[in-house]
């Protein structure tokens, strides 16, 4: 893979199941997500560090690569006027639970980074953030019924365009801040 290309949700899972991290590769993304909107930097740490993340291999080599790029993509879209930023979640072609699961995946670690970023952060947002991170909790809750596809489809669509524009709405507000000491190691 190029490294200009874009990392996509299958390569991540791949390198979380290689580095046996405890959660799941939309997890991971949304823990980064949070913790960047939060107004941290993953700095000169590796983003396992940053993210207080437990594995029982140490990313090396291709692994290390791309969580290196993973950081830098993440950064980028959360930060592009085009508002091209998407949650890395599974292909649309996948079950609609699988789907729905790993966006509930992606908002508890959201609020997970986010929260890593630094309490005082909290205190300083707008309402209209503090309702977001409020919804984005609500949705890291749920577990969901499923009935008529189309419907649950076209909410499941809902959700994620919802959380897809939260987090640039945190990222957008919170980046602006001077970072604090989180470019620093424990």
């Amino acid at each position: 893979m190029a490294p200009d290309e874009l990392i996509g949700y299958d390569e991540l899972d791949d390198t979380v199941v290689h580095l046996k991290l405890a959660v799941p590769a939309s997890e991971l993304h949304g823990s980064l997500c949070g913790f960047l909107s939060g107004g941290a930097r993953v700095g000169k740490q590796s983003l396992i560090e940053a993210l207080h993340m437990d594995t029982e291999v140490t990313p090396a080599g291709r692994d290390q690569a791309l969580l290196e790029r993973l950081v830098s993509q993440s950064e980028a879209e959360l930060a592009d006027p085009e508002l091209g930023f998407e949650p890395l979640l599974p292909a649309d072609d996948r079950p609609l639970p699988e789907r729905a699961e790993a966006l509930v995946d992606w908002c508890r670690g959201f609020l997970g980074g986010f929260g890593l970023a630094g309490a005082e952060t909290h205190g300083k947002l707008s309402e209209e953030a503090q309702e977001i991170l409020r919804d984005l909790g609500t949705i890291a809750a749920s577990s969901f019924d499923f009935g008529d596809e189309g419907e649950d489809e076209d909410a499941l669509i809902e959700v994620h365009e919802f959380v897809r524009m939260g987090a640039m709405l945190l990222f957008a507000e919170c980046a602006k801040r001077p970072a604090s000491q989180n470019d620093t190691l424990h």
